[in-house]
């Protein structure tokens, strides 16, 4: 699991002065993007290795 410091980017970006909710929070939902993020970019390389297997050159 990442450190606090490592998402403090996407805390940053969603992080709201107006909202009632903790630190705490924004952090889960660091984590939580950050692991979508990481979802996505594996699943964009299968799909690339997929794409190489069924039409190959």
């Amino acid at each position: 699991m990442k450190e606090k410091s490592e998402l403090q980017p996407i805390i940053d970006a969603i992080q709201s002065d107006q909202s009632p909710v903790g630190m705490d929070a924004v952090y889960v939902h660091a984590l939580i993007l950050d692991s979508l993020q990481r979802i996505e970019a594996r699943l964009a390389r299968i799909e690339e290795r997929l794409d190489r297997v069924e039409s190959p050159t």
